[in-house]
């Protein structure tokens, strides 16, 4: 391969530079660009220096146009073709339009339309910035202007010499609209008539000086309602007291206003919604608001997350920002009516309004939000999707999270009896009644303590601070895959996160799903499962389910899973199988707001999906890639008893007798155990009297063992002089140097007995020195230093070494972990239950610790590693770096902290998480290590291939669902017959409106992912993709 093609392989996986080409207004003047890093030759694009050439790609189709003529530049000559090419010479493009009019184009070229041998080397240098790179730069000039013109609004402008009405001509103008196009003045009757039809407009009248405020009731406009506008009524009512108020967009308004008094007429409620406005009462109202104000700060919220007081504020203010005229309070009733706009929102969306039985007749969870990629029985699966083979069946499981969100709490402000709310579990939140209810009844038992970490969850549920509160909190109930809020799946927390709590939410988001097979992820599932079926039995019927008929599987969040101890990260992993509200109107306001969450998910399926398959594509490949070459290097008859080992366990995951094949079987061989082991060999050794011991008390074993503990000593002492800062007290440094005295006595001692085993450390140390030497930086000469000096050294003292430092290095590892895994949790436990500074003072210290910790085992591994690597060559061992290799400060992170710069879809754990050593070493320690990586990459491979083909099965869901859901809103435009033409018209034209969206929807997505998914049409496929679609 030449060395073209292989750099134009490495650039084909670069992302291309997008091409600008463009002409100037003036045909004669040259338009070059210096950025293009890759152009296509087969397209007639090339760049050469300072400027682009363009020319149309040769084509079949014998088009007559006339030949364009190039762009030339004086300073440089035009590009020549290269030589020996067959194509013709790149001409520049033209459009046949005169140029001063031609646009300008981008053109992203594609990866493959790159010919080989054509990445020529180009000018990097950055396009000149002009000032118009610079808008604001540009705009300080012209600041004065801008200035200037702001002050001219306050006077009449070009109008301020006019006598005469600008419409009539006839009065004196005094009047202007701020809400109106223009800035005309007009007389008192012209502007009264001219707003009839917009009596919210703010009027400004002259006062000879400058404009003052002015209502349109001032003026003498009131506003009929019942009747088109401009047409009176005969007996026109007005408002009581003739005082009215309307809360717009642009401020809070008085209005003169009178309803109909006709024989026919509406009641005032109705005639004030005809007029698109929402009444703040149903009797006598005297206060309401537009349809578009409550849809702005409806949608506001959501985004924003803006209060509603805030919100209110802001639009008095717009009325008057001074604070001289007199104010009507109307936030109270602000806040009435949008709760209820919010309800009727709701209601509408779900179609309420089409049942011939009311609102009255809605049933739990029916106004929730549904996800449409999650399995629906009836909606989006096949008609025989309960009958699929035992290999597809995982396609149709639904994935289920549980979780607590302790930010959400409501202070004791108000009761349900004065505040209830307008449904009764109709959407996201459990029936508040039922809840409290089982929760009387069983919420006060203490739970069991967790057998597996340290989980506040569990340990601390029922100790949290809950003074002055309703609620500590939510539990919720979510689509794991889609991150959607299940109905009934949501209800307050009293105290902490209980199991009576999450296990009435759990039961009740599951009630009425037919799913024959669930994974259920919980951060504490390990614990919370165990007895879960008998509490289920003091739950009400409704909400209990045949735990034979289902299979259920339960899982901990990649996230939590390194707190957890060992056993539990791999059975319980996915790898490897608002305050002062009111009771009613907080649950009201979260409905509406999980239901929006919800709606934008769906919108945002498209993308979504579609970047997940891409990233499965390329994710599934790599990794199976990955275990192919693995497997490769294994003998049959290795890995075959894996695998039936591995497939046994995967279909009786939840049988605790069958052994977890991603356990280790092997005991790890520690420190200690290897000290206890030569401690023995050294007894059999006296008892045969071969005894090689030099000194009566201390053995050639003791005497090694000795030497590494006083250099983890130093080590220590070292950290504690580092951290001991530049102005330390007297105290602490007297501890430091009876640290260092005792350290020095340790070290005397040792090198007395090292003269008897390895006298040659003599002429070392007898070598003098200018200054002397602290304790902590001796150099105690172990046989590993001694081979890096070429000193002669006892092969039986090298080997005693190896053992030591090869269980050195594994401890220290261990323990590099173990404090990962503990500051995961603590940190954990700081983000969720710590507040105030002091406390977080406190936690943020004992973080350091930990963190300490982790690094001194980093530094001890270092030392192991170093000795061995001196140790190896003369010992004559090999290979020993498969499993312990060099430790990087990069490798000394979480087993679910990313590297820099890497995202979570590609995350890989540092290899301290992984086993290593892969070949043929009969080492019984290796071997198992080697049979749970290979577990663990046949799992990873498995998955991704998996999770292809249940991206698949997802978007033909959706699309189902979609078009389910426009089949059952056409169906609902003619459910309902009312007595009004206007009625049932309003009726059919809603559901066919949300009819067309559904199959918009389905429609957009479809296109989306055609490319993926050639068959996405064919909804009656039930066993997984068809091979040409297949990952």
């Amino acid at each position: 391969m030449s060395s073209t093609d292989g750099s134009l392989r490495k650039a084909n996986h670069r992302k291309r530079a997008k091409l600008n080409v463009y002409t100037p207004p003036n045909p004669d003047a040259p338009s070059v660009h210096k950025t293009y890093t890759f152009v296509s030759r087969s397209q007639g694009f090339d760049a050469r220096s300072s400027q682009v050439i363009s020319s149309q790609a040769p084509s079949s189709d014998n088009s007559q146009e006339p030949a364009p003529q190039p762009i030339t530049n004086s300073k440089e000559p035009a590009p020549q073709p290269i030589a020996n090419s067959k194509e013709p010479a790149p001409q520049p493009i033209t459009t046949g339009k005169d140029p001063s009019q031609q646009p300008e184009f981008d053109y992203d070229i594609p990866d493959d339309t790159v010919d080989d041998g054509y990445v020529e080397a180009h000018d990097r240098s950055k396009r000149k910035r002009t000032a118009g790179d610079h808008p604001l730069l540009l705009w300080i000039h012209d600041r004065d202007l801008f200035l200037l013109e702001f002050l001219r609004h306050e006077g009449r402008g070009d109008h301020a010499s006019a006598t005469t009405c600008w419409k009539c001509h006839l009065d004196l103008p005094r009047f202007r609209c701020t809400d109106c196009l223009g800035t005309e003045l007009y007389c008192q009757n012209c502007i009264v008539a001219s707003h009839a039809e917009n009596p919210v407009h703010r009027i400004q009248e002259w006062t000879d000086s400058f404009f003052v405020a002015v209502s349109l009731k001032d003026l003498g406009l009131h506003v009929q309602l019942g009747h088109p506008v401009g047409e009176s009524c005969l007996l026109p009512q007005r408002a009581f007291n003739d005082d009215f108020t309307l809360i717009d967009t642009n401020g809070i308004h008085t209005i003169g206003l009178d309803f109909c008094g006709c024989e026919t007429a509406q009641v005032r409620t109705k005639q004030l919604l005809r007029a698109a406005w929402f009444p703040a009462t149903s009797i006598d109202p005297r206060t309401a608001a537009t349809f578009r104000i409550l849809q702005q700060y409806h949608l506001l919220s959501f985004e924003s997350k803006a209060s509603g007081y805030e919100f209110y504020q802001s639009i008095a203010r717009l009325t008057d920002n001074t604070g001289l005229l007199p104010r009507k309070d109307r936030y109270e009733v602000f806040l009435r009516m949008v709760r209820e706009w919010r309800h009727l929102k709701m209601l509408k969306r779900a179609g309420r309004g089409h049942d011939p039985a009311g609102v009255a007749n809605t049933g739990s969870g029916e106004c929730a939000v549904l996800c449409p990629a999650c399995p629906q029985p009836n909606k989006n699966l096949p008609d025989n999707w309960e009958g699929a083979p035992e290999e597809k069946r995982w396609l149709y499981v639904l994935f289920i999270a549980i979780d607590a969100n302790f930010r959400l709490k409501r202070r004791i402000v108000s009761k349900d009896s004065a505040d209830p709310g307008l449904s009764r579990g109709w959407a996201y939140f459990v029936d508040e009644t039922e809840y409290k209810v089982y929760l009387q009844a069983h919420g006060g038992k203490l739970q069991e303590k967790s057998t597996c970490a340290s989980h506040n969850a569990v340990n601390l549920a029922d100790t949290k601070a809950s003074q002055g509160l309703a609620a500590t909190g939510v539990g919720t109930i979510d689509c794991v895959r889609h991150n959607m809020k299940l109905p009934n799946g949501v209800g307050d927390l009293q105290k902490g996160e209980r199991y009576s709590n999450m296990d009435y939410l759990f039961f009740s988001a599951l009630r009425g799903r037919c799913a024959q097979t669930l994974n259920v992820s919980y951060d504490i599932a390990c614990q919370w499962h165990k007895n879960l079926w008998e509490r289920m039995s003091t739950m009400p019927l409704a909400l209990h389910l045949d735990p034979i008929a289902r299979f259920i599987r339960f899982f901990v969040p990649k996230f939590h899973l390194p707190a957890h101890i060992f056993k539990c990260q791999t059975t319980y992993s996915f790898n490897f199988s608002k305050n002062e509200m009111g009771p009613g109107s907080r649950r009201d306001t979260l409905d509406d707001h999980f239901g929006d969450w919800n709606w934008k998910k769906i919108v945002g399926l498209g993308a979504t999906l579609l970047r997940k398959m891409g990233e499965a594509q390329e994710e599934t490949e790599a990794h199976r890639l990955e275990f192919e070459e693995l497997d490769g290097a294994l003998k049959p008859e290795v890995s075959d008893p894996w695998k039936s080992e591995i497939e046994y366990w995967e279909h009786n995951p939840n049988d605790p007798s069958i052994t977890n094949p991603f356990e280790p079987k092997v005991t790890p061989v520690t420190q200690a155990t290897v000290r206890l082991k030569l401690i023995e060999m050294e007894a059999r050794d006296l008892q045969q009297g071969t005894d090689v011991s030099l000194h009566p008390d201390i053995s050639p074993s003791v005497f090694i063992a000795s030497g590494i503990d006083l250099e983890n000593e130093q080590r220590r002492l070292k950290a504690d002089i580092a951290a001991l800062g530049l102005h330390a007290t007297d105290s602490q440094r007297a501890t430091l140097q009876r640290q260092q005295n005792s350290l020095q006595r340790k070290v005397d001692g040792w090198r007395r007995v090292q003269a008897l085993y390895t006298p040659v450390v003599q002429l070392l140390n007898s070598c003098p020195s200018l200054q002397p030497i602290a304790p902590e930086d001796s150099n105690l000469y172990l046989p590993s230093t001694l081979c890096t000096k070429s000193l002669q050294c006892d092969s039986f003292l090298q080997a005693m070494e190896w053992d030591l430092c090869f269980a050195q290095a594994g401890d220290a590892l261990e323990e590099i972990r173990q404090s990962l895994r503990l500051r995961d949790h603590m940190y954990s436990f700081k983000r969720d239950w710590v507040r105030g500074q002091s406390a977080n003072t406190r936690a943020q210290n004992a973080l350091s610790r930990v963190v300490a910790k982790a690094l001194a085992a980093a530094d001890k591994y270092h030392a192991a590693h170093e000795a061995l690597s001196s140790l190896a060559p003369v010992l004559r061992k090999v290979r020993w770096n498969l499993k312990y290799k060099e430790l990087s400060k990069n490798d000394v992170r979480g087993m679910s902290v990313p590297k820099k710069g890497e995202s979570e879809g590609r995350r890989q754990l540092s290899w301290i998480w992984l086993v290593e050593g892969v070949g043929d070493d009969q080492d019984e320690g290796i071997q198992d290590s080697l049979r749970v990586e290979w577990c663990k990459a046949r799992a990873r491979s498995m998955r991704w291939a998996e999770e292809g083909e249940l991206l698949w099965e997802e978007m033909r869901r959706v699309l189902q669902f979609l078009r389910w859901h426009a089949v059952w809103w056409d169906g609902k435009g003619h459910g309902r017959t009312l007595s009004a033409t206007a009625d049932n018209e309003g009726l059919v034209a809603y559901a066919c409106r949300q009819a067309q969206l559904r199959h918009g929807l389905a429609d957009h997505f479809e296109g989306m992912w055609t490319a993926h998914l050639p068959a996405i049409s064919d909804l009656s496929y039930t066993s997984g993709p068809p091979p040409d679609a297949a990952l």
